[in-house]
């Protein structure tokens, strides 16, 4: 019996590489909103490297001291679609979508 392939998700707008989501550092608490509404599981969290704190505001490092350095990174980045979910899922409205 032959299958079909799965047919695309509608909300995904673009092929991939086109658009990118980009983290904002000094909001992301960690709390994988992302991770949860990514179709293409383009998101995880970790703990932001050492050599990646310095660059923070005093803000970011506050709140990312607080958080356990709960950070949110992209290891499918490259299966992005652009369907945007992440964006309004994210509560510190730390990501956003930029074409590539």
């Amino acid at each position: 019996m032959d299958r079909q392939p799965a047919s695309p998700d509608p909300r995904c707008k673009q092929a991939p590489g086109v658009f990118a989501p980009v983290i904002d550092r000094n909001r992301c608490e960690g709390k994988a909103a992302c991770v949860a509404v990514c179709p293409k599981n383009v998101f995880a969290v970790g703990v932001l490297p050492k050599d990646q704190r310095a660059g923070l505001s005093l803000r970011g490092k506050l709140k990312g001291f607080g958080h356990g350095w709960k950070q949110a990174f992209m290891p499918g980045l490259a299966a992005c679609e652009a369907c945007g979910l992440c964006v309004p899922a994210c509560p510190e409205g730390a990501i956003t979508l930029k074409r590539v």
